[in-house]
């Protein structure tokens, strides 16, 4: 079993930071090879794009992007910086001496702080790609593990209501509700699941629920032209999150 600081990664958190981008907690670096997640992210393809929204949803499990990054050759070199974090364990003050190099070396202009900046992609990056490699983790046992559960860390500064509505809720590993409510669900939400059999759910008295009402509310996302578009998005999760991080797009599903 991969671990992540010594916590068994069906165990997970989550360091939910409301509505804004303020940060309550920090993706932890891995304490063995997360060979999956390290294999989800290195089959990427780079996708320079002026917005994150330029990919939407399940498209980020194809391609790399970092909004801003226009250029191959520096979406190459982020591309890199976050295999080796992953990869050999480092932190994000370890990742920012990367950033700094690499944003050095292209004259790279970005928005926001360094702090901000660089925060972002490490965490989403870590987030997204540990994610796509836990579900893969839960496809090969779920003969013997046929149930997740939804984990919230309680007592967070910030907490998003839905995500502590669903702390606790059980679902068998193929219902629906997972393709969309798979966590991560939004930035720097660090919600996670556990793979349960039989004998667990006996174990702790816990029940399988049905899942649920998914609830759709209009947000806006800025397009790279600069212009908001209206888009529905299940309430609770963040634009660009509604989907299971490993998942392919629709045209490549098929």
């Amino acid at each position: 079993m991969l671990r992540r600081h010594g916590a068994p990664i069906g165990v997970g958190s989550c360091a939910c930071c409301g509505g804004s981008l303020q940060l309550s907690a920090e993706v932890l670096p891995f304490d063995v090879d997360p060979v999956e997640a390290i294999d989800f992210l290195r089959a990427k393809i780079d996708m320079p794009s002026a917005t994150w929204t330029d990919l939407w949803e399940a498209e980020h499990s194809v391609g790399f992007t970092v909004a801003g990054a226009q250029t191959k050759a520096l979406l190459a070199d982020f591309h890199d910086a976050v295999l080796d974090a992953i990869a050999d364990g480092r932190s994000i003050e370890q990742f920012r001496a990367d950033f700094d190099r690499i944003v050095a070396d292209h004259g790279w202009s970005y928005r926001g702080s360094r702090g901000w900046r660089s925060r972002v992609i490490f965490d989403t990056n870590m987030s997204t790609a540990y994610a796509a490699g836990r579900w893969q983790q839960i496809q090969r046992v779920k003969t013997m593990r046929p149930y997740l559960r939804y984990v919230h860390l309680e007592g967070q500064k910030h907490p998003r209501p839905q995500h502590q509505a669903w702390h606790g809720l059980i679902l068998p590993v193929d219902d629906p509700w997972w393709q969309t409510h798979y966590p991560p669900n939004g930035w720097f939400c660090h919600c996670t699941v556990m793979s349960l059999s039989e004998r667990d759910l006996g174990r702790y008295g816990w029940t399988v629920s049905d899942a649920p009402e998914i609830v759709m509310v209009e947000r806006s996302i800025r397009l790279s032209d600069g212009s908001l578009r209206t888009i529905e998005v299940p309430d609770g999760i963040d634009p660009g999150f509604a989907y299971r991080p490993g998942a392919m797009p629709e045209a490549l599903a098929t």
